[in-house]
């Protein structure tokens, strides 16, 4: 069974690949002769040995015993077992695994050193199965040796994605000589370790083109496999450039993985606590979260020894879990909105890659004292205790939502129960509103439930389609409204992305016509006003300013978020296409088979599948367990619940990722506002009201009022607060500005209050007019943050 990406993320702080390729021959010689080795007492040099011990507890743990680790140890020696039955170390160029065969190139290494990972780390790991079996040891041994000689060895060329070589495989490599560390000779350590110094040498630059700096999550791998591999071997001055790596000593911090840019979009963590990979693509949900794990990896493997990181960097890393990952946490699963190209991947859904932080923060409080430790345990226990849909400590299958950084959770599964019986106590649910400007996202969160919004701009991209993936992403930056619920906790990762109509995303505006012929790649919006304003912790409004694709289609959008649910507005909308235009209000999964009755205003809805329904002018409808909506205009609502079949292979054909060509059922209940073609100016206007009942919508709509829906100014009056979107010079309510703006007026304590953003991130200030009275809000450098002026 080929191992795909979804594995190498569990084998430890990986980064996904990318577009970069060489075409030089994968090898530009034989491979070096070396002599035999002499044995040695002890392989790993006494002064760095620490560190390679302190790695292997991260792949074999540390035998806590408990029935969850037992069986999570069944199902990795089921892995294991059935890896090594069919291994062959025959030599003579026979392939490994029949169906890995050998020769240049990425598509099949990883996969022999994954599960050569697998059966090493079974070996190494206390009650495995194949645990301390000389016969297994002997093969391992020999496995190392003939994928070295054939496969990866210092005269390879880089062939295809430069990240298997620089990255990907050298994790697994020292996945597996940490584990047998003891069982080889120095000059076998050496062997296996030169052709990571050749690769990741200089863990600053790309191998392959030394003129890319690294940035990011790649250079925290990078900064990590050089402490290991230079601990392997004693390499003390590689051991040095890898943890100053970290913090880009070399370039003067210019890349430093823990700096804080104060600029939109851009590689790396930002003021705001925004985190960008490839520059335009938001990141929490993959990139942040390898990059977190690496950092975890190194302040634990260095800990005690004269490598420690200082305790100043060290904090600064501590705080990354509670500002860029955990408000985008629902249930132990990561948001779609923070994913990119993830989305599409079957190995690494949401819960996932939620597993994944819960683990690195699981390892970094294990280092960490005082509030920090209780405050790192308190969230990793929080996801545990929510993540119900994907237990994190019942693993049923070694390759399903196991929390690195091993492939079947051992150590994660320890390190979490060490935590919860220390006494450790799970994190309150706090309700917030927090807009990230520097990377175009905002998350609300209530009591019980939270949402989030999936767009793009000037500086961010529509979406992420490389390397075979994400195959039919092409609206999730055009204003795609996700809600999480309590009772459907698994909705996104249940198959969602290869079962949805991804024409027909919640809260999109779109033709029906055809997608873009050239889709793929990292495109960003043609316009730059997107952002939105905080007025606290329960209210806040957001504001895009949509055009389609090919140009064909704008409209101005706006979505009011309030404790009970989001009011929805859009205005301006314009088509010069000859397709109908369809604003969705609801695209929800089921599951295989759902059920669950619609009502609208008091009627129900029939639910026959593949039956569309025209409810004319409805104001209100409720679907059972998910929530209500009301219709706040008088546009005609489609209603159709339909099963749709997919793959994962139709939206991920990636090399080392690509997804099961098994067909996936899912059953969706579509509401969708009807536009019609060619229209000028339309509007809409609804709120959706996530898990309501039927009396919860008929009374949410007082908690609003609609005061303005215009493609000059969307507001809405919530209590005494107002919340205005302008997308140019206006005034709606007693309130006027000089510009774009999103704007909020309200009461703090006895005073009025007023909070100013620029979605567009491009005006050095806007003047608010308040019932006469002016004030000049300087927004330059504020990257779409709010700014709050008392009145």
């Amino acid at each position: 069974m080929p191992v795909n990406r979804r594995n190498a993320l569990r084998g430890g702080a990986l980064a996904a690949a990318s577009t970069v390729f060489l075409t030089r021959p994968a090898f530009a010689s034989a491979a070096t002769p070396v002599a035999a080795a002499t044995p040695a007492s002890s392989a790993v040099p006494a002064a760095t040995a620490p560190i390679v011990a302190a790695y292997r507890q991260l792949q074999s743990g540390i035998n806590r015993p408990s029935p969850e680790r037992t069986e999570a140890l069944a199902n990795l020696g089921r892995v294991a077992k059935a890896y090594n039955a069919s291994l062959s170390v025959a030599g003579g160029g026979a392939p490994l695994w029949t169906d890995l065969p050998l020769g240049p190139g990425s598509d099949y290494t990883t996969s022999m050193y994954a599960r050569l990972r697998a059966i090493a780390v079974d070996w190494g790991t206390p009650g495995g199965a194949l645990s301390g079996d000389p016969v297994v040891l002997d093969r391992i041994k020999a496995a190392l040796e003939l994928i070295y000689a054939s496969q990866y060895n210092p005269d390879v060329g880089e062939i295809g994605n430069w990240y298997t070589y620089e990255i990907g495989v050298p994790y697994y490599v020292l996945h597996t000589l940490s584990v047998v560390a003891d069982q080889l000779t120095a000059d076998e350590l050496a062997r296996y370790v030169s052709p990571i110094k050749r690769f990741v040498g200089n863990p600053n630059l790309r191998a392959n083109n030394t003129a890319v700096v690294e940035t990011g999550a790649n250079r925290a791998d990078k900064g990590l496999i050089s402490i290991v591999a230079g601990a392997l071997i004693g390499d003390t001055a590689w051991i040095k450039t890898g943890i100053d790596a970290l913090t880009d000593v070399a370039g003067g911090g210019a890349a430093s993985v823990v700096a804080k840019l104060d600029r939109a979009a851009g590689d790396g963590f930002h003021v705001d606590g925004s985190f960008i990979q490839h520059d335009t693509i938001p990141y929490p949900g993959h990139y942040g979260i390898v990059l977190l794990t690496a950092l975890a990896g190194a302040i634990h493997v260095t800990a005690g020894t004269e490598y420690a990181l200082p305790q100043a960097l060290k904090d600064k890393i501590y705080a990354l879990v509670a500002d860029s990952f955990a408000p985008f946490v629902y249930a132990g699963a990561l948001m779609e909105p923070v994913r990119g190209r993830m989305l599409s991947r079957q190995g690494e859904t949401g819960h996932d890659i939620g597993h994944q932080l819960t683990v690195a923060t699981l390892v970094l409080a294990r280092t960490a004292s005082g509030k920090t430790k209780t405050d790192l345990n308190a969230l990793a226990a929080k996801w545990i205790k929510e993540g119900t849909y994907a237990p994190f400590l019942k693993i049923p299958d070694p390759e399903r939502f196991a929390p690195g950084p091993d492939l079947v959770a051992t150590p994660g599964i320890e390190f979490a129960q060490d935590m919860l019986a220390s006494g450790a106590r799970p994190a309150r649910v706090v309700a917030t509103h927090r807009d990230f400007g520097q990377q175009d996202r905002m998350v609300h969160v209530t009591d019980d439930w939270s949402a989030s919004l999936g767009v793009s701009s000037t500086r961010i991209s529509r979406y992420e389609s490389i390397n075979g993936q994400n195959l039919k992403g092409y609206h999730v930056g055009d204003g795609v409204l996700y809600t999480f619920l309590p009772n459907a906790k698994g909705h996104y990762t249940d198959a969602y992305w290869p079962t949805v109509d991804p024409l027909l995303l919640p809260g999109t505006t779109e033709n029906d016509g055809p997608v873009d012929p050239k889709f793929g790649g990292v495109p960003v919006g043609p316009n730059p006003h997107t952002g939105g304003v905080r007025w606290d912790d329960k209210h806040g409004a957001f504001a895009m300013d949509f055009k389609s694709w090919d140009g064909s289609l704008v409209a101005k959008k706006s979505w009011f978020f309030t404790p009970s649910g989001i009011v929805c507005l859009g205005a301006g909308i314009t088509s010069t296409s000859a397709s109908n235009v369809r604003t969705t209000i609801e695209n929800r999964n089921l599951g295989e088979g759902g059920r669950g009755a619609l009502t609208a205003d008091f009627r129900r809805v029939p639910t026959d599948l593949g039956k569309a329904s025209a409810l004319r002018r409805p104001h209100w409808a409720h679907l059972e367990n998910v929530g209500g909506y009301v219709l706040l205009d008088d546009a005609p609502v489609t209603a159709l619940r339909e099963d749709r079949t997919g793959a994962w292979r139709d939206i991920d054909t990636g090399a080392n990722t690509k997804g099961t060509t098994t067909p996936n059922t899912r059953r969706y209940q579509k509401l969708v506002l009807e536009h019609g073609a060619k229209p000028v100016d339309a509007t809409y206007a609804y709120a959706v009201l996530p898990g309501a009942s039927v009396v919860g919508t008929l009374t949410a709509s007082w908690a609003w009022r609609v005061l303005s829906n215009t493609s000059v100014v969307q507001a809405v009056r919530t209590g005494d607060t107002l919340l205005a979107n302008f997308f140019a010079a206006g005034s709606v309510d007693g309130v006027s500005v000089s510009g774009p703006a999103s704007v909020a007026i309200g009461h703090s304590g006895f005073r009025t209050q007023l909070a100013v953003s620029d979605p567009t991130q491009t005006q050095d200030s806007v003047t608010v007019k308040v019932h006469g009275k002016s004030v000049t809000v300087p927004l330059k450098g504020s990257f779409g943050a709010t700014k709050v002026v008392p009145l």
